[in-house]
């Protein structure tokens, strides 16, 4: 394989192989102070070759383009105002609600209170009418109440009885 680039081109030279040839050498220009651009001095790089370089920046950068503002959608502008009013609300109602528990929870405890009592009263009623508190004998003669009422008409006057047996 063709690698010294200063050897020159032989039949053994395969196709697509990279050609090297030497650089022709070009005369250094002079420079005299007064022809040195303004931005462009003379710069020691670190390993200790002086040459010419920009101190300062030549081209300045490009300032930035102004962003495109686009008008924000009326929905959009509406839902960012009113997501701090929502929150604030369901802020307030929890805070209500934790002040409100204990209240609830004794609210609750009157209720079921108020149901062992019509509870127990049902069961004295049940146990009053069977008579087991009398030794077992029954409970007293049931009573029947009938009343009939009749009405002639729509704005009619309505007449009736009451039987009491």
């Amino acid at each position: 394989m063709h690698t010294d680039p200063l050897q020159p081109l032989t039949p053994a030279t395969r196709y697509g192989d990279p050609i090297h040839r030497p650089r022709p050498v070009e005369s250094h220009t002079v420079l005299l102070p007064a022809e040195v651009p303004p931005g462009v001095d003379w710069v020691t790089l670190p390993n200790g070759i002086r040459t010419l370089a920009y101190t300062q920046p030549h081209y300045a950068p490009a300032p930035e383009p102004e962003p495109v503002r686009e008008p924000i959608p009326r929905w959009a502008r509406t839902t960012a105002l009113l997501a701090p009013t929502l929150g604030g609300g369901i802020a307030a109602a929890g805070f209500g609600i934790s002040y409100a528990a204990p209240g609830v929870l004794a609210m609750a405890e009157a209720l079921w209170a108020t149901v062992a009592v019509i509870a127990a009263g049902g069961l004295a009623t049940l146990l009053l009418r069977t008579g087991r508190h009398r030794g077992g004998r029954g409970a007293g003669p049931v009573q029947h109440i009938t009343q009939n009422i009749t009405a002639t008409g729509v704005f009619g006057r309505a007449t009736g009885t009451f039987n009491n047996r």
